[in-house]
């Protein structure tokens, strides 16, 4: 891949043309084909199992006129990505757009990238020194850009930069308290989950039938959770900081901590920091708490005292935190339910708006019960939505805002 890019001068979209989103992790790669004159689903899926063992290849057509679900066989991401490819391009004629352009979503941009970004060497240089930042994720990420190049080296490929929605929120609000020279170095809050963010503002209106408010706080709930403060569509705060451990209590990390509780594990247990990054990433939050499971809806189920105490320490951690996101806005107008167990957990919704009833949310159990959108009665206060995120329905948006300005053929 040269600095010009993967892709040959010349190079646009029609309509008609395909974007193919890709969320490459670690073990799994996740897909959608999008037809760009609409943004309409033409094709979905994900290859899963790429840690070791066989893989497992899923995926279907928007219209549901085709499905596969095969074994694959042990796969690295260039594999999975292949047979991703091969699936497509074998569809009958006229079904399915060709592939235009490649999105992926990337979670570390440092402080740098505030929107989408043709990919070329040099950038992908910028983003292999973001790896030290976001260990568990980004060389991944990177890994589904290099395997497309290689599978399809004249394809455009634009990486899309989960910090970015992040990216202007104020000094105050990005400094940690440390010595200068390591805010220099990089150490600083950068925020995380701005794709989903981004989907909730750029769809808000679509999705709710009411305009977007100018103070606007996003609980974006799922394994990982963080919330956003918006102000007119921007970011002005977030709860995740330096990594995606701060904040919320989650499904396996424990959110907000005190470092001396860590100093003490190092002291006092042996950990070091390999022993610690388990721990943090794998063994705390509501699995750790409830010592049973790290699933919300099980735990709401399940009716034991170790599930209770997790549920409370999330709710309360949740509620405490929205409140300081309204602090930080000067107020709040709404409030937004999303991610995985935002979107399907009514009984969470029901309680968090219970004890957030002195800010004047008034709950409407029925509305609630059947997903909203709004899920709050209006009584002069905000109101609260739940609403669908759709993170690759941004990156295939911004993928295709990119050609049709011909970023590419400019860069």
């Amino acid at each position: 891949m040269s600095d010009d890019g993967p892709v040959g001068k010349g190079a646009s979209v029609t309509a008609g043309e395909g974007v193919l989103v890709l969320n490459a992790g670690s073990s799994s790669i996740k897909f959608a084909l999008y037809r760009a004159s609409d943004l309409s689903v033409a094709a979905e899926g994900q290859v899963a199992g790429l840690t070791g063992g066989d893989a497992h290849f899923a995926a279907r057509l928007g219209d549901g006129a085709a499905k596969v679900d095969e074994v694959l066989g042990p796969a690295g991401h260039r594999e999975a990505l292949a047979r991703v490819i091969g699936w497509l391009s074998g569809q009958d004629a006229g079904r399915l757009p060709g592939i235009s352009a490649a999105g992926h979503r990337i979670v570390h941009g440092g402080g740098v990238f505030a929107a989408p970004e043709r990919v070329n060497d040099a950038l992908l240089e910028r983003l292999r020194a973001f790896i030290p930042l976001a260990p568990r994720h980004q060389p991944h990420n990177i890994a589904g850009i290099e395997a497309m190049a290689t599978l399809a080296p004249e394809l455009p490929q634009v990486g899309c930069f989960d910090t970015a929605f992040h990216a202007a929120m104020p000094e105050v609000r990005t400094r940690l308290p440390v010595p200068d020279r390591f805010h220099r170095a990089g150490l600083r809050r950068y925020g995380f989950h701005g794709l989903s963010y981004q989907s909730i503002v750029d769809r808000f209106e679509r999705m709710t039938g009411t305009g977007l408010p100018e103070r606007l706080v996003v609980a974006h709930l799922g394994a990982g959770a963080s919330l956003a403060g918006v102000r007119a569509g921007r970011g002005v705060y977030t709860t995740m900081g330096f990594s995606p451990l701060d904040g919320l209590m989650m499904a396996t990390r424990p959110g907000r901590l005190d470092p001396g509780a860590l100093l003490h594990l190092m002291r006092e247990e042996g950990l070091d920091a390999a022993r610690l990054e388990r721990l943090l990433y794998d063994e705390c939050g509501l699995l750790g708490v409830s010592d049973e499971s790290a699933d919300m809806k099980s735990l709401m189920e399940s009716g034991t005292a170790g599930a209770r105490v997790a549920l409370d320490l999330y709710l309360d951690r949740l509620v405490q935190e929205i409140a300081s996101a309204a602090a930080a806005l000067d107020g709040i107008d709404a409030l937004v339910f999303t991610g995985g167990v935002g979107e399907n957990a009514v009984g969470l919704r029901a309680e968090a708006l219970e004890r957030l009833a002195w800010m004047g949310f008034r709950l409407d159990p029925a509305a609630n019960a059947g997903h909203g959108p709004c899920i709050t009665r209006d009584g002069g206060g905000p109101a609260a939505y739940r609403v669908p995120t759709d993170e690759q329905w941004v990156i295939a948006e911004a993928c295709r805002t990119v050609l049709r300005e011909g970023a590419l053929e400019k860069s």
